[in-house]
Order: C-alpha cells, then structure tokens, then sequence
C-alpha cells in the first residue's frame, strides 16, 4: 500500500494538492535536473494524484522537496493535468500559504518572506501574515520577457491566426478573443476551447518556442485569449490549457507573461499596478519590479498578488490491487 500526505488548498478558485510526504528527494543537482528526472522516471505519480479519480480535468499540485540550493527554504515541483511545470504562479501562492499556515517556515507578522526553488529558478514569497494566517501572497517571480511579437500561424478552421508569445515562468500565446469571432462567456467555453487547442498545436508544430537561456524549457501549452478589464480590472481572460481545461484562477505565470508582454509594447510601465482578471471573475494584481538583461533579451521582474485557502487534509492511498495505478483521463 503507497500513501501520500497532502494539503490541498486553492487560489482564487483554482486548486494547488501540496504533497508533503510520501515521494521522498527526487535525484539531481537542481530543480530542474530533479523536474527532467520525475518526467522520466517518476511521471506515474503525478498520474496517481491528479488524474481522475482522486483528482480531475483541471487539478493542479505542487510536490515539496529539499532545496538544492542554499538561498531557499523548500524545494517545489508543480504538477498538473497537463505536465510537470518549470513555474506555476498560483500553485506556488498554494505553497506559501501551506507553509505558513501549517508552521513549515519560520513565520513572523505582519510578513514572512519564503524561498522557493523552482525548476525555473528562485521564487520568493512574501505572505502577509495575521494571527497566523495567511492573508495575501506576493511572490517575485523568474525573468519574464516577450518572445515573439505579431506573430502568425495557420490554423486549421481557422486561417492565419496573429498572436505574441511571452514567457513567465511558461509560454503563453497571447491574443485578443474577439480575433476569434467570440465573446468572454462560459457559453462559448467549448468553442473556445477547440479553438484554443488548434491554435496551441499549431505553433508548437510551426513557431515551437525555446526558452532564451534555457534549452529544456519550450513550447506552448497556455493560450491567453484576453477582453477588455471592467470593475477597476485591467484585463480579463480565458486561460486554455493543454490538454483542454481552463486555468480557475487568473494565472500567476500568466500573468507575468501578460506583463511582460504589455511593457514590450509600451502598454505598461515599471513600478504600474496590472490587475488581471480570470474566466471566473477571480483576481491577481501584478506589477514590474525592474528591467533586466535575459541572454540576448530585455526581460522584466514581475511581482503577483493573490490569496489561497486550505481546503483539506488528506492522505491519499493506492491499493496494489486498485486497476488504475496511474488514475486515468476520461
């Protein structure tokens, strides 16, 4: 019988399932070493915890390691339906709340900073912290730059589809919905989904993006179709996500990528507060820290604002004789 202690938690409506025990250290140098071991060797695991049935089309998680640096606290490794993510912007919220709220770091009020290594580099998290709750998170992410600018890809059913590609912390293909004929209405979810796919598969077989530093981050699994902000929003958006679902939350690393976007466009500057708004209506404030030098690109620090809730605490079990060892995808 293999068991697995977690606290599950969400982040303005989309769920983070911490795994705090039961994996034990994943082997490499660094996160991202450990990241290219568990897809290899490990990747049954993830299976197990967020496939069906004890996860489901849009679970999202975060498995904690020792660091493999000096600079951080914890290690994470972010798992999803899609894959095993370099970065997630509202899992690691997820994570920092976890941490404190359950006394795994050191916490002081009213703001206790966590170190995060990550598979795509040292995230910090500030959590504003009152009679030992967790009440909003900030957290610093990666460099976040504009990889392509207008570019174009033939989508079948579709024509000649005009995007960006941005990345923070993972690609996004970034464009206006109603280039698509469609509204920002969960009547139009599935259409937009289909769509969403189509155009995902198409750049990742015509314009596949490779990370400007580094080689094992690449393609696009996110498609940001965005609408104009209301209700003091700057924007809004629905999140498509291989292998189909929509992202609950506004997307930390989304929105990162949307800022970055925007500044490269001269749509936002340094030090201006960018609040984005999800499909569901749910909320994240952003703002560009500073500009930096990327390898060959300007890149910008980002910062995301959002707040997490603990959900449960469970231990999840896999029976040897259980027929789905790897969950499964309906």
């Amino acid at each position: 019988m293999r068991s697995f202690t977690a606290i599950d938690s969400h982040t303005e409506g989309m769920p983070t399932r911490v795994i705090t025990d039961g994996v034990g250290p994943i082997p490499g140098d660094t996160m991202a070493q450990r990241r290219e071991h568990f897809m290899a060797h490990l990747d049954d695991i993830r299976e197990l915890l967020v496939n069906e049935p004890r996860g489901h089309a849009a679970m999202s998680g975060a498995i904690l390691q020792p660091p493999t640096r000096p600079d951080a606290d914890w290690g994470v490794l972010y798992i999803e339906v899609s894959g095993c993510l370099p970065m997630c912007g509202h899992g690691t919220i997820g994570v920092a709340t976890v941490l404190v709220e359950e006394g795994m770091v050191e916490v002081t009020e009213p703001v206790t900073q966590v170190r995060l290594d990550t598979p795509a580099g040292l995230v910090v998290a500030s959590v504003a912290v009152s009679e030992g709750r967790a009440r909003h998170v900030t957290i610093e992410n990666v460099p976040a730059y504009a990889h392509e600018l207008d570019a174009r890809v033939e989508v079948p059913g579709l024509g000649e589809v005009r995007y960006d590609m941005a990345y923070g912390g993972n690609f996004y293909a970034i464009l206006p919905i109603d280039q698509l004929g469609f509204t920002l209405s969960r009547d139009d979810k599935d259409a937009i989904t289909t769509a969403g796919l189509s155009i995902m598969d198409a750049i990742n077989e015509q314009r596949r993006p490779l990370h400007v530093t580094d080689p094992t981050i690449s393609g696009c699994k996110h498609v940001q179709l965005t609408a104009p902000g209301r209700d003091g929003s700057h924007s809004r958006h629905a999140m498509v996500i291989h292998p189909g679902w929509f992202d609950r939350s506004p997307c930390g690393t989304g929105t990162c990528a949307r800022m970055a976007q925007l500044h490269a466009r001269g749509s936002l500057a340094v030090d201006e507060d960018f609040v984005n708004e999800s499909f569901i209506g749910t909320r994240f404030t952003g703002r560009l820290l500073s500009t930096v030098r990327l390898g060959t690109r300007e890149a910008v620090i980002p910062t995301v604002t959002g707040r997490a809730w603990i959900t449960a605490r469970a231990t999840y079990v896999l029976d040897p004789t259980d027929p789905f060892p790897r969950g499964f995808i309906l």
